[in-house]
């Protein structure tokens, strides 16, 4: 049996303005309505007969509603393992294996690749299982189509042929348009798709010999890590102060090029890892002039432009070579040439300590949404959605006061000693300092106007009592 294991690390820079740190490109819906966690969840539940719930994602703990609400929409996975700082892949990697019986086959697959044709992935994993089941890692190398300067490469012997894969020769780093020719025509080369299969004790044993220290960090952190429970979701956290301890480094860095017995297994299908606003046009079918156009854009006598516009008209006239992202509150132009300059930025936009380098206007919450729609000098109107039975904490606030205008459904409102039902076109108060909680008590989503007012409006200006999903202050 496989075990599907899914990395859900990233930062959400090189798709920015739509991906933000966040609120990774693995959470945004690209495709078909679907996030690219989403439609892996579904490609690795499809593995075998127990997959889909067998299947654990390891995150970072502050997505951990986002992911069990894409497990949840998937119909896939459990288990959630939260890293309480990022450490990369070769950590997160030992946390999964240190909790798998020894013997069990891991499948490792990054949560924000793109491969539409399931059943070409599922052979390709299949024709690995024998390698792995033997004792080798084995590694998944897309067949290149063009000379990529945006994936770093395996060398194989196709010469030395191994249970189904060729033995790996090196791996080697992104290389520049002129050696990435020169590796094309060699053609003994991959895309390293950074997908391993292997035992459990497999890789267990390589950290112990290549990166001991990161294992000995993650057995600390698993032997005093925690467990709750979410619904159906089981959230297990590894302890903090080890796991922060740990280095950070790659697994490819830490294990992958030093390990003797690895074995990589071409896959010819389509596969992108969505890595840059290029690779997101790829994905929209171009029109006559090449240009590409998701949502309400307009291209007038332009050229192989790219427009993403889910909100709003925007037209490029007479552009080329354009990337235009539009969102609710940042706006991208870049050249196609730099694409690869986005999270460059990003770490501009840091500095100048620019709230939209990190969050987006509208921001998840595991009750559900807000949306922070307009704002000035003592004062932020939010539109807010509350999903069925869900409940913000029990709370209160030294700074604002908050009026509440329910659009849509039914809300049921503790202010004080009192609780009591709002409908459609009601509304109530909220002083300073009230004690108060939003609950719908409904089957359907609530929807409300918030309007605050007050000194500071701050997120931090919150003083939680009782919290449905164990946030603190």
């Amino acid at each position: 049996m496989i075990i599907p294991i899914i990395l859900c690390g990233g930062s959400g820079t090189r798709l920015w303005p739509l991906s933000r740190k966040s609120f990774p490109k693995q959470f945004v819906s690209l495709i078909d309505n679907k996030s690219l966690l989403h439609l892996t969840l579904e490609r690795l539940g499809k593995i075998n007969e127990v997959a889909a719930s067998k299947l654990i994602c390891i995150a970072a703990e502050d997505h951990r509603f986002l992911v069990a609400e894409a497990m949840q929409a998937a119909n896939a996975g459990e288990k959630i393992i939260l890293e309480p700082v990022a450490r990369n892949t070769a950590a997160a990697m030992a946390l999964a294996a240190l909790q798998a019986k020894a013997d069990e086959l891991l499948l490792f697959c990054p949560a924000d690749h793109h491969i539409p044709d399931t059943n070409a992935f599922l052979r390709v994993i299949e024709q690995g299982r024998r390698a792995a089941e033997s004792g080798a890692i084995v590694t998944f190398g897309v067949m290149p189509s063009f000379p990529s300067t945006a994936y770093g490469y395996i060398e194989c012997d196709k010469a030395n042929e191994d249970g189904g894969g060729y033995k790996v020769v090196r791996f080697i780093e992104k290389p520049n348009t002129e050696k990435a020719q020169a590796l094309i025509l060699q053609g003994k080369v991959l895309w390293n798709a950074g997908i391993f299969l292997t035992r459990a004790d497999t890789l267990i044993q390589a950290l112990q010999e290549y990166a001991p220290d990161i294992l000995q960090n993650c057995q600390k952190a698993m032997a005093s890590a925690t467990k709750d429970e979410h619904g159906s979701r089981i959230f297990v956290r590894p302890e903090k102060s080890a796991f922060t301890t740990c280095r950070s480094q790659s697994i490819d860095y830490a294990v992958m090029e030093h390990h003797p017995n690895l074995v990589v297994v071409p896959f010819n299908g389509a596969w992108s890892d969505v890595g840059s606003w290029n690779a997101v046009a790829e994905l929209v079918e171009p029109d006559g002039d090449g240009n590409r156009i998701e949502g309400h854009g307009l291209a007038v006598q332009a050229r192989r432009t790219f427009i993403h516009a889910p909100y709003r008209p925007v037209v490029a006239l007479g552009t080329e070579e354009l990337l235009i992202i539009d969102t609710a509150d940042a706006l991208l132009v870049a050249a196609r040439t730099h694409a690869e300059d986005v999270k460059h930025v990003v770490t501009e936009l840091e500095t100048r300590q620019s709230p939209q380098a990190t969050l987006h206007r509208k921001v998840a919450r595991p009750w559900g949404w807000y949306d922070s729609i307009d704002m000035g000098e003592r004062f932020q109107v939010k539109r807010i959605a509350v999903k069925p039975g869900a409940s913000l904490s029990l709370q209160k606030h030294y700074h604002r006061a908050e009026h509440w205008i329910v659009v849509k459904g039914t809300a049921e409102v503790t202010c004080g000693n009192s609780t009591y039902l709002l409908s459609e076109n009601q509304s109530t108060y909220i002083p300073i300092g009230e004690v108060h909680r939003l609950h719908n008590p409904g089957k359907t989503d609530l929807e409300m106007i918030e309007v605050q007012s007050g000194s500071y409006l701050g997120e931090d200006d919150i003083v939680r009592f009782e919290d449905t999903y164990g946030r603190v202050q």
